[in-house]
């Protein structure tokens, strides 16, 4: 369930802008670019930021197999979907998985439970990754 749109603030702009630039990064890398690029913003603003992003729907959020979480930008108008992600590039594609969706519906009404969230990630080794031996 996506929460209120965060308020829009200088530094929200300047993240969302720089999120722009597409991928997966942490919220340490998003602040890093973001300086390099000029922006005087401090880390702990683009936690924030991001945070309430992703709570809003506006921002994908994963969490890698070392527990760091790495944010990008949703695409206008997407709908919950689920990441196939590599593990070692971070490249990530959007995958529909209409099948899973539907069972995740009946096994929750099967048990009585409404307004179901969930999370699906895949994670493997994209094809770039594999050729050169990662």
């Amino acid at each position: 369930m996506t929460e209120a749109k965060p308020r829009q603030t200088k530094q929200r702009s300047a993240i969302v802008k720089a999120l722009g630039q597409g991928g997966f990064r942490s919220a340490q890398d998003w602040h890093d670019l973001l300086r390099h690029g000029g922006a005087a913003i401090g880390l702990a603003t683009v936690y924030r930021a991001l945070q309430a992003l992703a709570e809003s729907g506006d921002v994908d959020a994963v969490v890698t197999d070392s527990g760091e979480t790495l944010y990008r930008l949703c695409q206008a108008g997407e709908v919950h979907h689920h990441h196939l992600r590599c593990r070692v590039c971070g490249a990530a594609q959007d995958v529909d998985m209409p099948t899973f969706e539907a069972w995740a519906a009946s096994v929750a009404a099967q048990h009585g439970y409404s307004r179901l969230e969930h999370t699906v990630e895949l994670t493997g080794v994209c094809g770039r990754c594999a050729a050169e031996g990662n």
